[in-house]
């Protein structure tokens, strides 16, 4: 403190105040955060206790992360530091959700030992905007089903919520799972095989049959397959022809064994799974037991 009972202050004696560097609050008052009381006969500036006040003010703000534009309109009453902060907060979900974009993106990376190409696209395919991936998922959704309108409207249904979209706040697991997801929905033998799937659900119903009759038809495969298992039945054996011919009745077993190759797909599995994640739910059971059984089943009666 200048010896001239003033009570002001040099920068100097201001930073041994306070713990602040001297060229910390130099850059400050040069900037205008932080504009001197005074001058001395010298030439120097001079502050007194309200500008010691303001500069704990402006290093809690800083330390907060707020720019010094953002500080100088709190400081000058042109908004309110609640208001300030408010926005602040707005900007750090917008950096944490990037972050958390890049972070997943790098990790997959290095779980693949990805190339540069691999690493560009996945980048790219994980900044998409909500726009961009829901026209994605609208892509793959119009390819598969196209001109098939005789398939279990439940299937679409099922279909389009588990091509899942990102949340607002996605996780570096959600992200990651994200990128897989779009990559296989834009692969074209994974369409090819999902539009083989549709089409043979199309080919298998009659005009009177109900919405979701496919899906029962699973739920009881599951639950004949499962008791099948439990009790020690063989696939092969008198007692499993009978297991399997209450299941598909007249059917043609070597048709049915098709079509349930193709719902058992590894990449439908991982799809299934991918979408599980995206969504925030538990990945639902492929059920490779009781399919494998009713396969080895099928197989067992036609030969394969």
């Amino acid at each position: 403190m200048i010896d001239d009972g003033t009570g002001l202050m040099t920068i100097g004696e201001l930073a041994r105040t306070t713990g602040l560097p001297a060229r910390t609050i130099r850059y400050w008052s040069d900037q205008g955060a932080l504009p001197p009381v005074a001058r001395s006969a010298g030439g120097y500036r001079l502050y007194d206790a309200a500008s010691a006040a303001r500069l704990e003010l402006i290093r809690t703000l800083r330390e907060l992360g707020l720019g010094l534009d953002a500080v100088r309109r709190v400081l000058a009453g042109e908004t309110t530091v609640a208001q300030v902060a408010a926005a602040h907060v707005s900007a750090l979900d917008a950096r944490i959700r990037a972050l958390r974009v890049t972070r997943a993106v790098l990790s997959t990376v290095a779980r693949r030992g990805s190339t540069a190409e691999e690493t560009t696209l996945m980048n790219k395919l994980a900044r998409l905007s909500a726009a961009e991936r829901r026209r994605v998922i609208e892509h793959f959704m119009d390819e598969v089903f196209a001109g098939v309108d005789a398939a279990d409207p439940d299937i679409r249904t099922r279909l389009r919520y588990a091509a899942a979209d990102l949340p607002d706040d996605p996780t570096p697991e959600q992200v990651d799972a994200w990128v897989e997801l779009a990559e296989l929905i834009q692969d074209p033998e994974f369409r090819a095989t999902m539009r083989r799937m549709i089409e043979f659900n199309a080919a298998d119903r009659g005009p009177d049959v109900p919405a979701g009759s496919s899906l029962w038809f699973v739920s009881r495969l599951v639950r004949l397959a499962d008791d099948a298992l439990r009790e020690g039945v063989a696939p092969d054996s008198p007692r499993g022809a009978d297991i399997l011919r209450a299941l598909i009745g007249d059917a043609e077993p070597a048709v049915v064994r098709e079509r349930l190759t193709a719902v058992t797909n590894a990449r439908l599995v991982r799809y299934r799974e991918l979408s599980a994640i995206v969504n925030g739910v538990e990945p639902p059971s492929a059920y490779e037991e009781q399919f494998g059984w009713v396969v080895a089943a099928l197989g067992a009666r036609t030969g394969g």
